[in-house]
């Protein structure tokens, strides 16, 4: 009887476990472009899925999706040098940014 308990019990949760995990997104395709600009084509290094590509809106830089053996992800585009391909300038470098709680030769910035 406890046997037949534990059966049905567990029963939806393995079930639950075979189910595709994708199905519950907006939309698979959702955010990828239809057709990739030319010449992002041409720039593009060979290795890499250029058939499902997105501007990742937190830099401008085109990330393509990368379906590994434990798990999917977005990876940079990168030219064939290792440079990223983005759609717009890179931000000024944190470094050349003052910051009000910075010390400056020893001294905090005041403001």
């Amino acid at each position: 009887m406890k046997a037949w308990v534990l059966i049905v019990g567990c029963a939806p949760l393995l079930a639950a476990a075979c189910t595709d995990v994708h199905s519950t997104s907006s939309g698979a395709t959702e955010g990828f472009y239809k057709e990739l600009p030319e010449g992002v084509r041409a720039i593009a290094a060979t290795n890499q899925d250029l058939t499902a590509v997105r501007i990742d809106p937190a830099d401008g830089c085109y990330v393509y999706r990368y379906v590994g053996p434990v798990e999917t992800t977005f990876l940079p585009l990168r030219t064939t040098n290792g440079s990223p391909i983005c759609s717009r300038a890179a931000d000024a470098p944190v470094a050349d940014t003052p910051v009000a709680d910075s010390p400056v030769g020893g001294s905090p910035v005041t403001g």
